[in-house]
């Protein structure tokens, strides 16, 4: 008994450590609401259906190759963490692009979860795309992913020839690049339309000189700007939709180019 023990605590370890890591950095459970017991508390049950999944006959030695083992979970987790908080960033460069073409990025707010200042309308939409992902049960599809992940990325994986190789680098550095398109797309229908009123206020000032088009230009775009907006929620599912597909997509991508192929 002491040596199935002995021989199940450190597999046990390594995978608590990629489960905790992930909630570090996961958007739904790494909010400073949720407390920290119960990210401990979850944390630990998942590793113990998990390491009764995956963790069957094999042996795991104490010894300083242990702490690079350590790291390796560590950053695997943090890894699939920040690939799901890209897609949520998303919003926030959406948000901010928007904020900047109405005229409400001198209004940015500080945002009591993160403690940092967000763009007004970045922070709304990621709220409401937080919602959508919590109605849809999306925080389950997460921990199905990340008890997933042993199939495709097992305990023994090749993580660090994959770093030395470069394939992780290039891997995230698409995945950012991806995210910050996506978030591009979102905003470009209102800078299109803030394009079209500059436009139309710049014609106003060359055949009304008279008008103050500062003045009068400024409240028209953030009218503008919010009735677009308010025209555009209802099909804002349908983009969170796609997004979160986007999402789990490259998630699963990333466990192919880690691990290969699930065993």
């Amino acid at each position: 008994m002491t040596e199935v023990f002995m021989n199940g605590v450190p597999i046990f370890l390594l995978i608590f450590c990629r489960v905790t890591a992930f909630f570090v950095v996961s958007p739904v459970f790494s909010h400073k609401t949720v407390p920290s017991i119960f990210k401990i508390g979850l944390g630990f049950f998942i590793s113990v259906f998990i390491f009764m999944m995956h963790a069957d006959n094999q042996v795991m030695v104490l010894d300083i190759q242990y702490v690079l083992l350590i790291i390796r979970e560590v950053l695997i987790g943090l890894m699939m963490g920040f690939i799901v908080y890209l897609f949520f960033a998303l919003m926030h460069t959406a948000g901010g692009i928007i904020d900047m073409q109405i005229g409400f990025a001198m209004a940015n707010i500080i945002d009591p979860v993160s403690g940092t200042s967000v763009p007004l309308l970045g922070n709304f939409k990621y709220l409401l795309m937080l919602v959508c992902f919590l109605m849809m049960n999306g925080h389950h599809y997460l921990l199905s992913g990340l008890m997933d992940s042993y199939q495709w990325i097992p305990i023994e994986n090749n993580w660090f020839s994959k770093m030395a190789d470069g394939s992780i680098a290039e891997f995230i550095t698409n995945s950012v690049v991806l995210s910050i398109i996506i978030g591009i797309q979102i905003a470009v229908p209102i800078m299109v339309a803030m394009f079209i009123t500059d436009v139309g206020l710049g014609f106003l000032a060359k055949t009304a000189p008279q008008f103050n088009v500062f003045v009068i230009g400024f409240p028209v775009k953030i009218m503008l700007g919010l009735l677009l907006i308010i025209l555009m929620l209802p099909g804002m599912s349908l983009i969170f939709e796609k997004v979160f597909s986007i999402m789990f997509n490259t998630l699963e991508q990333f466990f192919g180019v880690v691990g290969g192929p699930p065993a």
